[in-house]
């Protein structure tokens, strides 16, 4: 069996103290909504609470699906690869960026020089998609984070990822190995416009030609669960988790993370979901538990 532990949308706080150069542009509404909103939703207690019981689970590998930051600031770039050295070696991590990672266009840049090693291959190969083998599963690793307008968190794909994608799952597809797609926004969300995988109806015709067999994700800060069309009349789990730094009780769900408990071979997977997080008392304990196979 192979334990995979998934968490996303960390926001890690406090904000960094910007400069009045580092506001210009989208930075200025981001920070307005921090200051307003959302420095009371993600708290860094709660985010260390979440990763300490993540840790105590001995996982097998760690996937984080972005967002890092919060304006991409200088700052939390530096921070940012703090904290993912704090979860494990670059062995054991693996990481796509976010719309928030990505918030300007200096962004991939920074994300690349600071957290560049936890998203590209174990040959140090950088790019995306990446993929990374772990024993019997495939960590494929898409990035939609692009910089956007003021008031927009779109995500994209783009031709030359999708194009790439349709590659690794083509050859993967007879393979003994267990296909894991991390990406930022979900493929399928109840999300406005302002937030959507603009691409995603692209992404769903490669994963329905193609198939995967898991596809992780984070973004809308909620739990959700939707089947997607693969080939042949087989479905693909699309499951999304909350953010790992968020408080109870606010507009979205709390803290939480998942566990993916992996075995089988092909054509007869199963995978187990546990989802752990926080309860009114802070303490982390098991949300949820079901067999995503066979699906019904």
């Amino acid at each position: 069996m192979f334990t995979l532990a998934h968490l996303s949308d960390p926001h890690l706080a406090p904000l960094p103290k910007p400069g009045l150069v580092d506001l210009l542009g989208k930075r200025v509404t981001g920070y307005i909504n921090w200051q307003r909103k959302r420095r009371f939703i993600h708290d860094a207690a709660v985010l260390e609470t979440i990763v300490a019981d993540m840790k105590a689970q001995a996982p097998d590998h760690l996937a984080v699906t972005g967002d890092i930051a919060n304006i991409a600031l200088p700052g939390e770039f530096l921070r940012g690869r703090e904290w993912l050295q704090s979860l494990g070696s670059v062995h054991d991590v693996s990481f796509v960026p976010g719309n928030h990672d990505i918030y300007v266009g200096e962004g991939a840049a920074w994300a690349k020089k600071a957290w560049g090693a936890y998203m590209a291959t174990d040959d140090g190969v950088h790019g995306f998609p990446y993929i990374r083998r772990r024993g019997k599963v495939a960590l494929i690793g898409i990035s939609t984070g692009v910089p956007s307008a003021p008031f927009l968190a779109t995500g994209w794909v783009g031709t030359q990822q999708l194009t790439g994608l349709s590659v690794l799952l083509k050859e993967l597809q007879n393979e003994n190995i267990f296909r894991v797609v991390m990406i930022h926004h979900p493929p399928v969300t109840l999300s406005s416009n302002h937030k959507k995988l603009l691409d995603a109806p692209v992404l769903l015709k490669v994963l329905a030609t193609h198939g995967a067999d898991l596809v992780i994700h984070g973004h809308d800060h909620i739990h959700m669960l939707n089947w997607l069309q693969g080939p042949n009349g087989t479905r693909i789990p699309a499951v999304g988790v909350p953010s790992a730094s968020a408080i109870p009780g606010t507009d979205k769900h709390g803290a939480a993370y998942h566990l993916y408990r992996i075995d089988g071979t092909r054509g007869a997977w199963t995978c187990e979901v546990e989802s752990r997080g926080l309860d009114a008392d802070g303490a982390v304990v098991e949300q949820n538990r079901f067999e995503l196979f066979p699906s019904s």
